[in-house]
């Protein structure tokens, strides 16, 4: 294993911290606006991102950094493998882009009317690119505890960022929601502690059994975890919390907060679970994910707000995630299948997709103040270049070439016909023909030409560009190859 640049996987934790902590101290260096500071955080984090994802390619084997020079079971430690170094990347490009657009909207000093505001807006950014780092790279499940528990924290204030009444009561409504999962998953590490005498996932691969108390606990921490992911019928939550906060802040929890948890879903399922998983379990998790494509395809389908319709289209893109538990063969390792390749790269062409598709969003509604969707139009002349990228977004949701949206459901399509699951071709058919009716809704709307003159407000066109670019990064995975991905398999053996 790699460990020459163990330290970065400390740092890419810690940055943000650090960034987080010259926010409070930036007064008395003379620095008025927190905008300044995080973007320079972001230009660091981003780095170190790149650097953990080139040695990664370069040297094929996990970054391994031991906390304190105490190894599991007794200590810590931090690995990052393949699919750890994709994570922290696209988590980078998302917070990079997310920062960039939001530097106009949040740069104000403390003093300045807003300027609470734009400094917690930054610090609970900061807060929560730190806690995804450490999701990514934990490798003890009660630390994983406290990541989750960090990012619920950052997140939840910045669904109630504006402080009105609706946004509070989504956020509440976020909180209980994630609590609940919390504690399930809490009680199931308990389990397991008590069961085998450590939470070290490495540890706990080669100690677990397939007995009622390993599979009671693994069973409570993933059903925690589909609440804080919102996965059908648990997502009550994310449509009024996701459409009620500000653009930026709706991006980063779309494109990521969500993803945090279904990474540990994987962890556990793959890592810690003895083999071979049970195919009742796998079979369950997939009708939930079928699920959310169809219900909640159509109620999207059937928003008048553009955010809102949004929200409930990431519910429904998240149940494709869950489709590969049951595309995967027993005894085959899942990195070397193009059933995980094709969920894997779901998650990112979802991740930036979504993140490009609200922040489009946000300007659409600033330029026209409001976001009907059956009054949109003119928004096409307006901020033509926002339309355009939430149209480029839209083709990796409905699956059309060339986007990554394409190439993961082509996997997943081909994973279901060889497994023999048409059930779940079908569903995924019908989910991109739902996506595509949602997407071309809002664009005719757009590109329609106004009955009557509309009033429309200015908008800083290089507020436009970090969207396009999110939405042609999800355009560009379309020219990934049709097989599985080595990266993916860095840093696993030839069996789970």
């Amino acid at each position: 294993m790699a460990t020459t640049t163990g330290p970065l996987l400390v740092l890419a934790v810690v940055v943000p911290v650090i960034g987080m902590l010259a926010l409070l101290v930036m007064p008395f260096l003379g620095i008025r606006r927190p905008a300044t500071v995080a973007l320079a955080v972001v230009a660091v984090g981003v780095a170190i991102a790149s650097a953990i994802g080139i040695d990664l390619v370069r040297s094929k084997e996990a970054i391994v950094y031991v906390v304190g020079g105490w190894a599991p079971p007794l200590g810590l430690q931090l690995r990052a493998d393949g699919l750890s170094g994709v994570m922290m990347a696209m988590a980078a490009l998302v917070i990079a882009a997310v920062a960039l657009y939001a530097r106009p909207q949040f740069d104000m000093a403390e003093d300045a009317p807003g300027g609470r505001r734009a400094f917690a807006f930054w610090s609970l950014l900061m807060g929560l690119w730190s806690a995804l780092n450490l999701v990514f790279l934990g490798e003890d499940l009660f630390n994983l505890f406290v990541a989750l528990e960090l990012l619920t924290f950052a997140a939840v204030p910045l669904v109630c960022l504006d402080g009105k009444a609706e946004t509070i009561e989504a956020a509440l409504r976020y909180l209980v929601f994630a609590l609940i999962g919390s504690a399930l998953y809490l009680l199931g590490t308990a389990i397991l502690y008590g069961q085998y005498g450590t939470l070290d996932i490495g540890t706990l691969h080669g100690r677990a059994s397939a007995n009622l108390a390993t599979h009671a606990a693994i069973a409570l921490m993933i059903g925690g975890l589909m609440a804080k992911a919102a996965l059908f019928p648990l997502h009550l939550w994310l449509p009024p919390a996701h459409a009620g906060a500000p653009a930026p802040a709706s991006a980063v929890l779309s494109a990521l907060v969500v993803k945090a948890p279904f990474f540990i879903i994987l962890r556990l399922w793959f890592d810690v679970l003895p083999e071979p998983p049970s195919e009742a379990a796998a079979r369950v998790l997939a009708l939930l994910g079928a699920a959310a494509i169809l219900v909640c395809s159509v109620v999207a389908l059937r928003q008048r707000r553009l955010k809102l319709m949004i929200a409930y289209s990431t519910v429904a893109q998240i149940g494709y995630l869950f489709l590969m538990f049951i595309l995967i063969e027993p005894g085959v390792a899942p990195w070397t299948t193009i059933g995980w390749t094709g969920g894997m790269l779901q998650l990112i062409s979802h991740a930036l997709a979504k993140a490009a598709m609200f922040l489009a969003a946000g300007l659409i509604a600033e330029a026209l103040g409001h976001d009907r969707i059956a009054d949109l139009a003119g928004a096409g002349r307006t901020v033509p270049v926002s339309v355009f990228a939430f149209g480029l977004a839209g083709l990796s949701l409905m699956g059309l070439p060339p986007s990554g949206g394409f190439i993961a459901k082509l996997l997943l399509l081909n994973a279901a016909i060889l497994s023999g699951a048409w059930w779940v071709a079908i569903v995924i058919s019908v989910g991109g023909l739902l996506a595509a009716a949602y997407v071309a809704r809002v664009l005719k709307r757009a590109m329609a030409a106004p009955a009557t003159a509309i009033e429309t407000r200015a908008v800083a066109r290089e507020r436009e560009w970090p969207a396009l670019g999110l939405a042609l990064c999800a355009v560009a995975l379309g020219f990934v190859p049709l097989q599985p991905l080595d990266m993916l398999a860095i840093g696993r053996g030839a069996l789970p």
